[in-house]
């Protein structure tokens, strides 16, 4: 039975995919802020063990993968998961809610990232995945932190990928496009500075909505399952057909003219 340890696992794309994974026969190990000790979840044919673990804490994060290891020897895949997002005009953004955003969502996969390392050198094999975004590729107005903690999880997992490689562990980032989860009712949002960036509520309102019109949780999942499972991962992956295409036009089309078109959308 192969393991899979996820973060951020007990809602949205991290529930849908430790679900997946434990029908298809691995060992799955959940962890989240849940108060929840001991929660065993039987799959079809694996099972979702359910450890507590907040991300912006490293003793936490340290003391859920040592538990982990409690229970099982070797570590699979690690899948990291866990995020959330704000909303807001750059400039009224207070340093606290984005301090927030980039610990939640960066440091805490770098603090997931060291705690299962040493596991995975050891045994000399492993395979590392990130939940990113488009957003990461394509910065969206008025989510400009939420942007920045993604792009900065690309760039950690592409410079990662070369230095874990002679151990081998392979990296790999997964970015979704508009996916239909509680991600958007649990998103941030401020108001401060509307009265004079007069196109933000609209704005956020109109990203939510194609939230909630997205993709449901499970494709993500079957994506997750490919990436962990097949011969040799892609260092990036993009959740969605019409996101791959926007982010091929993005790598062909000037930047500055792609920009422009994603202003024109949120004006």
């Amino acid at each position: 039975m192969k393991t899979l340890v996820i973060s951020g696992g007990s809602s949205g794309i991290g529930k849908a995919t430790a679900s997946l994974f434990a029908e298809r026969g691995w060992r799955v190990f959940e962890l989240s802020r849940r108060d929840v000790q001991g929660d065993k979840v039987q799959g079809a044919k694996g099972e979702i063990i359910h450890v507590t673990c907040d991300v912006t804490s490293e003793e936490s994060t340290k003391a859920a993968i040592d538990a982990v290891l409690r229970q099982t020897d070797t570590i699979d895949v690690v899948i990291s998961n866990a995020g959330f997002g704000i909303s807001g005009p750059v400039e009224f953004t207070g340093m606290q809610d984005a301090a927030r955003q980039m610990d939640v969502n960066f440091l805490g996969a770098v603090r997931f990232t060291q705690a299962v390392l040493p596991r995975l050198r050891q045994q000399g094999f492993g395979r590392i995945i990130y939940t990113s975004s488009v957003a990461a590729v394509l910065a969206v107005p008025y989510q400009s932190f939420y942007s920045a903690s993604k792009a900065a999880i690309n760039a950690l997992a592409l410079a990662l990928a070369n230095e874990v490689r002679e151990f081998g562990i392979s990296v790999s980032v997964m970015m979704p496009g508009d996916v239909s989860t509680g991600f958007t009712d649990a998103r941030r949002k401020s108001a401060a500075g509307e009265e004079v960036y007069t196109h933000a509520a609209k704005a956020v309102n109109s990203m939510e909505k194609d939230e909630r019109a997205g993709m449901q949780p499970v494709q993500m999942a079957k994506l997750f399952y490919h990436i962990a499972t097949c011969r040799s991962p892609r260092p990036q992956y993009v959740g969605g057909f019409i996101y791959r295409v926007f982010c091929l036009l993005d790598r062909i089309l000037p930047k500055r003219f792609v920009n422009w078109i994603e202003g024109t959308m949120y004006s």
